[in-house]
């Protein structure tokens, strides 16, 4: 088989454990693989199964989480866990119907638990799958129209005696040779099997809905050093960001002296950075400054508690990418 001589060899696919399957699938959603395997790895460490992942703070989560992006993946987790914990006795049902009830998880990742961790033939459909299958049948109707038909596709070839390995044969058929941009059909299994390849129409397919140009945002990042410590806020479980902590964040127009009753502060900018988000362009402008005190301030906007936090605990915070970029801008060239 294609799959057992070709695929490589990630820590995920040395187990059958459904809690492990479950964690690689969820980190993987938008997310390269080399990204995901030291937070895989660091993450099972430290929550080896459901009840200990139930059990674990929200900020302990998402601690594990820094750094990774779409940290609402991390919050639905945690309540998934919860759920598993409280319903299921900490164990992932077989069933993929009894697992897409669960909190975080879709139908993909129903399917993928389900056929990897127990030999069902369940169906799964990501990106990679929709790719090769796109190519494979020649669907060339808009991809609205198309998504049916590409679960219809999966389900009429999840069988035999290994289901799982047959997904993950797709997926991986997905990532390294039916790749986006110039696929590589001379060492594809499916060669001759595809219609889009017959059809010289392989390059072209699957069919994009348009992208939405990002929305530029511009934010004010105030770095404040009050002693040894920075005034970070964690923001409100709703918000973009929810339950991680930051640099204050603020509009283009907000001062940060009334907010914080603080008349008298001043601020030096330290540059301005681009970060790119899946539907917003943020222009960043980062300035700094000191505080006198280090007494906890009324929250406000999306943030829920504002505090200092003394920067020898910064690298262990549950941060975004975002603001450690705010705070390697605000200290670089000290």
């Amino acid at each position: 088989m294609w799959y057992r001589k070709n695929h490589r060899d990630l820590p995920w696919r040395r187990t059958h454990d459904p809690y492990a399957v479950w964690i690689s699938e969820v980190m993987l959603q938008q997310t390269r693989v080399e990204t995901v395997v030291p937070y895989y790895e660091r993450f099972l460490a430290a929550m080896p199964n459901v009840h200990v992942l139930a059990a674990a703070p929200l900020d302990r989560v998402l601690e594990l989480w820094s750094g990774l992006g779409y940290y609402r993946r991390a919050r639905l987790l945690h309540r998934g866990a919860s759920e598993l914990a409280e319903r299921h006795g900490g164990q992932l049902p077989r069933d993929a119907k009894a697992l897409a009830s669960i909190a975080g998880i879709g139908r993909y990742t129903a399917g993928a638990i389900a056929s990897i961790a127990h030999g069902l033939e369940e169906p799964i459909v990501d990106g990679n799958v929709a790719r090769v299958l796109s190519r494979l049948y020649a669907l060339v109707d808009h991809p609205k129209r198309t998504k049916r038909k590409l679960w219809l596709h999966a389900e009429t070839l999840v069988r035999g005696e290994d289901p799982g390995a047959l997904n993950q044969a797709l997926m991986e058929l997905g990532a390294t040779v039916c790749t986006p941009k110039n696929p590589s059909c001379g060492s594809c299994p499916v060669e001759r099997q595809c219609e889009g390849r017959a059809r010289g129409i392989e390059g072209t397919l699957p069919r994009v809905v348009r992208k939405t140009v990002p929305k530029v945002v511009k934010l004010q990042a105030f770095v404040i050093e009050t002693g040894r410590s920075i005034l970070c806020g964690k923001r409100k479980p709703d918000a973009l960001y929810g339950g991680m902590w930051e640099p204050l964040m603020l509009g283009e127009n907000d001062d940060p002296r009334a907010l914080l009753g603080m008349p008298h502060a001043s601020f030096m900018p330290k540059g301005t950075f681009v970060h790119v988000l899946t539907h917003r362009r943020l222009v960043v402008d980062v300035l700094v400054g000191r505080a006198p005190t280090k007494r906890k301030l009324r929250s406000f906007g999306d943030y829920e508690i504002i505090e200092a936090v003394h920067k020898a605990a910064l690298p262990n915070l549950a941060m975004s990418r975002l603001a450690r970029r705010t705070l390697t801008a605000a200290f670089k060239q000290r």
